[in-house]
């Protein structure tokens, strides 16, 4: 289990950029600040889907990397346990007290398949993909070694054009070889299908949904032929969980942006042709900035640059505002266009990132508010855990 965080000794500014008890207006930028009402509605809302669509959700751990968050969605969303992408992003959930992990990926280095073979041992059900046969043995060889068990998912190539395996002969090849194998447990199938996430249109993602759903009912279908059964069909996310909850085949969700939801996820449009962060689902993540210099008419510079966001999908958009505008940025600088001089030096905004997953990564902490005040301060727990 992780250690409660103390923070007696912690300096404001220098340690962290707040503490529970502070005013918000006094929090230090630019910093990571978490809407804590808008999170938990949220949570909560997807909760309250997968449940009644009888569906299974497993929270994507790499979008937030933490495990106070985590642990959120499992109280207030029902969530059974989390998604992760690397070992030993996986072993700080385990070590954090998560009971149910999956690493959504493939594992081959030896290093790195012993370490995850020592998962169980923090006592948590320890799930895997596998699109290669030979994998199989490597991973049997590391579980036998622990006396541990690990469960395996065939990964299937939906359409995402990466990973996993294009025919259904490959995944019942791959299952009978994990039957077969000591320490190993044939679970199910892994279809995620990341590359339609972010289309814009709802019919777009629909209809590559539809060829991923008609390839994993001709996998789960040869299976059963052959006397296998899947217990897991995992895969969904935020931008096609309603496809893939509809299926009569997956069982299992995957969504991780919907907690938080960022400016390049938002702009994609739901069934009703709506912005899914104007109805479906609120801005809960954001980047605290402060106006640094006004020198130029109409141009404002604030302290978040580079170094405080991933713009891989664009640049931030400023919450709440269409005044301004977000425009350009260099390592410690965001410039922001002012056309009518609205914005004065000590001034804050929030901004929107283009991509959380990657934003949460170049930070240490999470600042939640509620109101005007700080209720909480969380690690980001897994940062940099990339191995």
């Amino acid at each position: 289990m992780n250690a409660p965080v103390k923070f007696d000794g912690l300096e404001v500014g220098y340690d962290v950029p707040a503490l529970p008890g502070m005013d918000a207006a006094d929090i230090q930028t630019p910093c990571l600040v978490l809407d804590l009402d808008a999170l938990e509605r949220n949570i909560v809302k997807m909760g309250d889907y997968a449940k009644a669509h009888g569906m299974r959700h497993r929270v994507h751990g790499k979008m937030h990397k933490s495990v106070d968050v985590a642990k959120l969605q499992e109280r207030l969303g029902g969530a059974v346990g989390v998604c992760c992408q690397k070992v030993s992003e996986a072993e700080v959930f385990a070590r954090g007290g998560i009971k149910d992990i999956l690493v959504s990926n493939q594992v081959r280095d030896a290093a790195k398949i012993d370490r995850l073979a020592r998962l169980p041992k923090f006592g948590a059900r320890t799930i895997v993909c596998v699109d290669d046969v030979a994998n199989v043995a490597e991973l049997s060889a590391a579980a036998v070694k622990h006396g541990t068990e690990i469960e395996v998912l065939v990964e299937i190539d939906c359409g995402a054009g990466r990973c996993g395996v294009t025919t259904t002969d490959a995944v019942i090849e791959i299952a009978k070889a994990v039957q077969a194998a000591d320490g190993l447990t044939f679970t199910g199938i892994q279809a995620y299908q990341g590359a339609m996430q972010h289309l814009d249109s709802y019919e777009a993602r629909k209809a590559k949904l539809d060829v991923a759903i008609a390839q994993v009912k001709d996998a789960v279908e040869g299976l059963k032929a052959e006397g296998i059964e899947c217990e897991l069909v995992s895969g969904g996310g935020t931008g096609s969980y309603y496809f893939e909850s509809n299926s009569g085949v997956y069982n299992e969700l995957q969504c991780g942006s919907y907690a938080f939801m960022d400016a390049d996820y938002g702009r994609i449009l739901d069934a009703s042709g709506q912005r899914i962060d104007q109805g479906e689902w609120e801005n809960a993540f954001f980047i605290l900035t402060q106006v640094m210099s006004h020198a130029k008419p109409g141009l404002a510079v604030v302290d978040a640059g580079l170094k405080a966001q991933s713009v891989d999908s664009g640049l931030p958009v400023i919450f709440g505002r269409t005044d301004v505008e977000y425009a350009r940025c260099s390592d410690e600088h965001g410039t922001v266009l002012d056309p009518d001089n609205l914005l004065k030096v000590g001034d804050k905004l929030r901004l929107v990132p283009g991509h959380c997953d990657p934003t949460a990564n170049v930070h240490d902490w999470y600042v939640g508010v509620r109101g005007d005040k700080v209720e909480v301060l969380w690690p980001v727990s897994a940062r940099g855990k990339a191995y």
